[in-house]
């Protein structure tokens, strides 16, 4: 269970973030794709064959290096969101097009958007499944078979899609597993917590832990914890170095940025403690591990900002931020690094149903969304960052092999 109070307020004295400069530390250029976007979820794959790693987000797709758009499918829009809530790349049919699964929360489904391999042509749309209300996705092998699957953030149940090479070995297919409605809630996420070098399934109330054959066994569920709406993923790794894997999760409709460091009693029992990486950050609903420095280590935490998760909500006019994150094991203490800062919406209106994100906040304001990737769009051997949201969709040039 999650530790007492005095020991949350020793923990949040010791570890509370703190905004550092390292001299090697990567540099950033911000370029804009589509300013105008207001979509939530981009993906970066060679739509073309052309070699170049496109961008893929909502109505859209921006061809490299110019980000000239053409049209994939129209997206339903749902007051302040578009029905259109992750963006994975995966060559489905097995044609040589990369094509990209998806999810919705408004309708529910899950399914892919076939590439027709032809600019300005239509992409269509495959539904298969309609598991509930799905606030974004990821893809993660939780088969342990090498082939990433694809685990959504369903609210009202837990369930993953094994993705299976077919029979005649051209292209894929989903199956459901189905880990029922007592564990979900608003998050979800993956890392190995026992480890046993299998990877677990994590929700906002606690993990199932991976069998030895993952596919076809039963998962055991322990819940032993309760961390509220968080975002995804939900991570779990040994930050501290004591040989325990802790959890990072970040609250998606309040401020805040967490970890719970393991620990385990002399039976084994084992206990989690609460404790801040950043308490200023608002509305976190994506975060991954990713090597930003070129040091071969994915070491960096990165998360964001999602501007107007709720429009009204706290921290819902707090400037957006995109930053990283490291843990030092010596002093016990996270640094954040910023890639972006934006300012306040300053002149919000009161009234939920009367803000919009690209009205109240300045231009060029950058946040996370519900989708970030870390990929190397130039080829130059360091990892840049593609950020969606309702205020713009942007891309970061990491600068770290042009020093």
């Amino acid at each position: 269970m999650i530790g007492s109070k005095s020991a949350l307020a020793g923990w949040a004295l010791l570890l509370a973030s703190a905004v550092a400069t390292r001299a090697d530390e990567p540099r950033w250029k911000m370029h804009t794709i589509a300013g105008r976007s207001e979509f939530e979820a981009a993906g970066a794959f060679d739509v073309d064959n052309d070699g170049k790693i496109d961008v893929v987000s909502g109505s859209s797709w921006y061809q490299a290096p110019d980000w000239k758009p053409f049209p994939v499918r129209e997206v339903a829009r749902v007051g302040t969101y578009y029905n259109d809530f992750a963006t994975l790349p995966l060559d489905v049919n097995g044609d040589g097009n990369t094509d990209f699964l998806t999810c919705s929360y408004f309708g529910q489904d899950v399914g892919w958007v076939e590439n027709p391999g032809k600019a300005g042509a239509a992409w269509t749309y495959h539904e298969i499944d309609r598991p509930g209300n799905i606030e974004a996705a990821w893809m993660v092998d939780l088969s342990g078979d090498g082939i990433p699957d694809f685990l959504p953030n369903t609210v009202n149940v837990v369930v993953w899609y094994e993705v299976l090479k077919k029979g005649d070995g051209k292209g894929f297919e989903l199956k459901k597993h189905d880990f029922g409605k007592e564990a979900a809630g608003h998050g979800v996420g993956s890392g190995d917590v026992n480890g046993d070098g299998r990877t677990d399934l994590l929700t906002p109330k606690g993990w199932f832990e991976a069998p030895s054959d993952p596919a076809h066994d039963a998962w055991t569920w322990h819940p032993e914890w309760q961390a509220g709406s968080t975002g995804i993923q939900m991570l779990a790794r040994d930050v501290d170095g004591d040989g325990l894997s802790d959890v990072i999760f970040g609250m998606g409709h309040d401020r805040g940025l967490f970890w719970m460091r393991q620990t385990k009693s002399a039976s084994g029992e084992r206990t989690w403690t609460k404790a801040p990486i950043d308490e200023s950050i608002a509305q976190v609903h994506t975060l991954l591990w990713a090597d930003l420095d070129g040091d071969g280590k994915a070491t960096e935490l990165v998360t964001g900002k999602r501007v107007y998760a709720h429009e009204v909500e706290p921290g819902d006019t707090d400037a957006s931020v995109i930053a990283w994150y490291d843990f030092n094991p010596q002093s016990k203490s996270w640094s954040r690094h910023v890639i972006f800062q934006g300012e306040p919406a300053k002149n919000a209106p009161a009234k939920r149903e009367d803000r919009l994100a690209l009205k109240d906040f300045p231009p060029g304001t950058a946040g996370t969304g519900l989708q970030l990737t870390a990929i190397d769009f130039d080829g130059d051997g360091d990892l840049d960052l593609l950020c969606p949201g309702k205020s713009g969709l942007y891309l970061f040039e990491n600068l770290t092999k042009g020093k």
